[in-house]
């Protein structure tokens, strides 16, 4: 993992928006989004308060990256733009992929970001096709060069940015690895696919996760829903408290457990909590984990 995803991990695992971490270290927020998408790296100073509030030596932090600076690998990339006019549905097909990350962008277009450090000519292995329907939009992302899903899986990461002002509701199909929704300014969002592990930060509205495996979930800052739906499987979601926090179990002989350290614990019954996590479908397990000091 180079510099720019650990830093993003590490500040999801402390619980920090771009913004939080911004001010614990003194500079812009801009600077953090330059050093989290590999466009730049900090200075030494600003490595050392990276250790410090990370609780890293500096081996741990910076050591490894630096040997592999001297034989940094290019990223190849891609991006196709669709001008859109009114408000849409969205349904969306991503195939396979390292990672994804969904966000809604400021202007009135909707734009898929292919990236790579492998394949050369990612722009021209995949293309994406469009099929606009009155009020709704059909994204296909197709394979063209038959490139295989172990493939795509262990080198294609894929950024989607919806525009805000006119999505009120996409469904993505897709399987990943890493699955990242922050920054995410719609009324709801429906991901139907595999995804190891999630990371959820500072989104509107609802997010439901469907699948028949396991999933993951670490939620920091806003999030006021979160429907989880799967048959025979189970998910942990980690959450830095139980405060203001409504549990549901909405399916058919599935079971919800709280704990904290590890350790179970009742969580309080809250009738007017702004977020609520909710469990559905069948033979299912929701585990929330919350995080804190023992």
């Amino acid at each position: 993992m180079d510099f720019g995803d650990k830093l993003k991990q590490y500040r999801i695992n402390e619980g920090l928006s771009q913004e939080q971490l911004a001010e614990k270290m003194g500079v812009s927020r801009q600077a953090i989004t330059k050093w989290e998408t590999k466009r730049g790296l900090p200075d030494v100073e600003n490595m050392i308060i990276l250790a410090e509030l990370f609780k890293l030596t500096l081996d741990e932090l910076v050591l490894s990256e630096v040997k592999r600076q001297e034989n940094k690998p290019v990223v190849y990339e891609s991006e196709t733009a669709y001008d859109i006019d009114t408000q849409k549905h969205f349904d969306i097909n991503l195939g396979s992929a390292r990672s994804i990350t969904l966000k809604t962008g400021s202007d009135e277009k909707i734009r898929i970001r292919l990236s790579s450090d492998t394949l050369e000519d990612i722009g021209s292995l995949f293309k994406i096709k469009l099929d606009e329907k009155k009020g709704k939009l059909d994204v296909d992302l197709q394979n063209k060069k038959g490139v295989s899903r172990f493939e795509t899986q262990e080198s294609v990461d894929i950024t989607l940015l919806l525009p805000e002002k006119l999505t009120e509701h996409a469904e993505v199909d897709a399987s990943v690895k890493m699955l990242y929704v922050e920054d995410l300014r719609l009324a709801r969002l429906e991901y139907d696919g595999d995804a190891e592990k999630v990371y959820i930060r500072d989104v509107m509205g609802s997010v439901e996760l469907t699948a028949k495996t396991d999933y993951e979930v670490w939620v920091t800052g806003n999030c006021p829903r979160l429907d989880v739906n799967q048959f025979k499987a189970k998910t942990v979601v980690h959450l830095k408290n139980g405060e203001n926090i409504s549990l549901q179990n909405n399916g058919r002989k599935c079971t919800v457990i709280t704990r904290k350290n590890g350790e179970p614990v009742d969580l309080p019954e809250n009738e007017n909590a702004q977020n609520v996590i909710s469990t559905s479908g069948i033979f299912s397990e929701l585990i929330v984990e919350l995080e804190g000091e023992k």
